[in-house]
């Protein structure tokens, strides 16, 4: 039985640091506070990212160790 607890309390631990992930959300606006429609927000070294909605808001899920985010509009 002390195993079986032990086992499992590993387990309960390790799946903690798969899923260590953090949401970040906001808006992109321009220098007159306008929000950015279809604006492109990526996570530095990756191919995740997402887009702005009408009002310039964004949510993206980002792995603890994410360093930065960047961020394009073409327009």
């Amino acid at each position: 039985m002390k195993l079986f607890n032990t086992m499992l309390l590993l387990l309960v631990f390790s799946i903690g640091t798969v899923y260590a992930q953090k949401t970040i959300s906001g808006v992109v606006t321009d220098e007159s506070g306008e929000s950015i429609i279809g604006a492109t927000v990526l996570m530095k070294g990756s191919a995740s990212g997402t887009i702005t909605d009408i009002d310039g808001n964004y949510s993206i899920e980002i792995p603890e160790e994410a360093t930065a985010l960047l961020f394009s509009y073409i327009g």
